[in-house]
């Protein structure tokens, strides 16, 4: 007789199932990640494997997905669209393996495809004669959603069949896709969504879901949808018996077929493939959350029938999560180089991509206000790659009412000084130059390349200078004696002789490094050399008022009073006097212009804008500037030219949108040539 509490463990695991799979398939808004939700299923499946007496035919082992929603016509498929069984790591890949050549000795000599496991939404299309008649979700497996018109509206799908050529497709043809949204589209479209003062999304795979499932096409249209396909249902004429080829046939008919597939001779070889993409899958352009091994000979794969709802003949091979939930303990705060203040959230431990996870990047305030962020809620994270996991945002459904709305700081955690959040921009910051949160980061930054330049004060040594005392703030870096260098470990002789020369030259740094030196924040070297060339000193500056600092092209009135506020704020006077008394007070007596030989650019403003291929940005700002040019460090409506590189930001989208010319770094010679 069964353990009654193995009963009820079974019965539990069933209900959990059911219900994430009804809140992942049919209503497309997971309470958990995907993870958690294999953990359930594995579980089950071994609970059941041990008991098969219990599984009845209800078990969602046996069943492929949930039911559609009733909003849409109901389509039958013509065959099951099944869902794989999931493998995690080598050996479970090797297990199976060995389970399908105990049944079938031709696995022996056996061929695979590895292809990408795409993190999407599963679609069904029909072609008649070679045009699109008809397209349908998944739904359970065996009856989906008829979405026809809002596939029409996605670009990638061919609606008449070969894109190219006259070459005969089969009369009736069933292919099986995955519609998802790139990376790259994601953000961008979230972006629009975020300045039309919309709500943005969580993830690709739930906006590629929703999208898809909306009464109105004209919508499905707005969002940016592709479609991969690398199957083929059902045919009425000849097509590939084996898998590899069946890629490439329906490339070859225009649909668009994944890139990242391998064909692999052996076992060991689809394995190591699968262990490969594990790394690059960070470079593809969707997201994935594993690969799928294949047998290539498909009439192999279907003598190997099924095993439960999963056919024998592939496995999917996930991968470490990306993305998993946990609550949300508390939120601490961090002061960054200019006194930004980003929250941190503090989480309940959890393990995800093979790491234990305590905390996560929560962005910035808005972030939290927009997505309703609260303390104790239970929040989905990602990591991405190696760099440090983030907050995508809540699980809404998942509140009990313990949960607590949080409040942005009114005073900077490290020194207690009013923060400030000037309108319409992101960002909270400390204000006080001297916050010790600030320190070593303001003499980082006031010492780098772009700033005063002193050579060999890295990183490592400001830090030292910091810790023992000698440092409280960036005018203390002129008053270091030699004597006080030669008590600090590592300090000899040269060392000491060379940091104070380097310090002493600093000196003689002009009035746009100095202003760019000193940290305030919205204030480029762009921003710096402008405020240089109207204001020839530091006293005139201080003075400015609002409105003449936003005469000057490109300040608007968010940068002019962060100025007026830093020079006004008392602590940063003491600095400026301390400067003035160290002989660090440089004036720019007339604005730099072009040599009269040299006017490709005069009367011309460019904005840059992503990597150039040869040209650093600080070269290609002096060759516009030596040429007569401006160098703004926005776009508007009086920027003359984009000079565009690779991986560009939301300045080329405005850019665009304004109708500025855009041009890229072998045009802007070219203008210097022909002058």
């Amino acid at each position: 007789m069964t353990d009654p509490t193995i009963i009820q463990r079974i019965h539990d695991l069933r209900e959990q199932i059911n219900f994430h799979n009804y809140r992942y398939h049919a209503l497309d808004d997971p309470l958990i990640s995907d993870a958690e939700f294999d953990r359930l299923v594995k579980e089950l499946n071994a609970l059941e494997t041990a008991h098969p007496d219990l599984i009845n035919p209800d078990s969602p082992t046996q069943r492929a997905g949930s039911k559609p929603l009733e909003r849409f016509k109901k389509v039958k498929h013509p065959q099951p669209i099944l869902s794989l069984a999931n493998g995690f790591g080598s050996q479970d890949a090797r297990d199976w393996y060995e389970r399908i050549l105990k049944l079938d000795q031709r696995i022996a000599s056996a061929d695979y495809v590895v292809e990408p496991k795409i993190d999407g939404l599963t679609v069904v299309l029909h072609y008649q004669n070679g045009q699109f008649i008809l397209g349908a979700t998944r739904g359970d497996g065996q009856v989906g959603e008829d979405v026809s018109e809002n596939l029409r509206t996605v670009p990638t799908i061919p609606l008449k069949i070969p894109v190219h050529g006259s070459s005969q497709p089969p009369s009736y043809l069933v292919v099986r896709g995955e519609i998802y949204i790139t990376r790259h589209d994601f953000d961008r479209f979230n972006a629009r969504l975020a300045e039309e003062g919309q709500n943005t999304y969580l993830n690709p795979r739930n906006t590629a879901a929703g999208s898809l499932r909306q009464l109105d096409p004209r919508i499905t249209a707005k969002r940016p949808l592709k479609i991969l396909v690398y199957n083929i249902i059902s045919a009425e004429g000849a097509v590939p018996t084996n898998q590899w080829e069946v890629l490439a046939y329906l490339k070859q008919l225009g649909f668009p077929v994944s890139d990242q597939s391998k064909h692999c001779q052996t076992i060991d070889e689809a394995i190591k493939a699968c262990e490969d993409a594990k790394d690059q899958r960070e470079s593809w352009p969707f997201e994935a959350d594993g690969t799928v091994i294949k047998l290539n000979d498909l009439r192999l794969a279907s003598d190997l029938g099924f095993v439960g709802k999963d056919p024998r003949g592939a496995i999917a091979y996930k991968y470490p999560a990306k993305e998993v939930t946990t609550q949300l303990l508390d939120i601490a705060v961090n002061v960054g180089r200019t006194g930004v203040l980003t929250p941190q959230a503090i989480l309940e431990p959890v393990e995800i991509g093979g790491v234990v996870v305590k905390q996560a990047t929560l962005h910035n305030f808005d972030f939290i206000a927009d997505k309703d962020i609260r303390i104790g809620d239970r929040v989905l994270i990602k990591r991405a790659g190696e760099v440090i996991p983030y907050v995508i945002g809540p699980v809404i459904a998942s509140r009990d009412g313990s949960e607590t709305p949080y409040t942005p700081p009114e005073t900077c955690p490290a020194c207690h000084q009013k923060v400030e959040n000037l309108p319409g921009e992101v960002a909270w910051f400390c204000v006080n130059n001297a916050c010790p949160a600030q320190l070593v980061r303001n003499l980082e930054h006031f010492v780098s390349k772009g700033a005063m330049d002193i050579s060999g004060l890295g990183s490592q040594l400001v830090k030292q200078l910091v810790e023992a005392g000698l440092v409280k703030d960036v005018a203390d870096l002129y008053l270091i004696n030699r004597e006080e260098l030669l008590k600090l470990e590592g300090f000899a002789d040269k060392k000491a002789d060379n940091l104070l020369s380097a310090i002493a030259l600093s000196k003689q740094q002009p009035l746009d490094r100095l202003i760019t030196a000193l940290g305030i924040h919205g204030v480029g070297e762009i921003a710096a050399r402008e405020l240089a060339a109207r204001y020839h000193d530091l006293d005139i500056l201080s003075k400015a008022s609002s409105d003449a600092i936003q005469s000057l092209e490109g300040f608007g009135p968010n940068i002019a009073t962060s100025i007026v506020n830093w020079f006004h704020d008392e602590k940063n006077r003491q600095l400026l006097a301390k400067l003035r008394q160290v002989a660090v007070w440089p004036a720019a007596d007339q604005p730099v212009t072009a040599a009269p030989q040299a006017q490709a650019f005069i009367g011309l403003t460019f904005v840059i804008s992503g990597t150039l291929p040869t040209l650093s940005r600080s070269q290609a700002e002096e060759l516009i500037l030596r040429h007569g040019g401006k160098v703004s460090g926005s776009v508007s409506k009086k920027t003359s030219y984009l000079l565009l590189g690779a991986e560009p930001g939301s300045k080329y989208d405005k850019a665009k949108e304004l109708q500025v010319p855009i041009i890229d770094e072998e045009q802007l010679i070219r203008m210097v040539n022909q002058a």
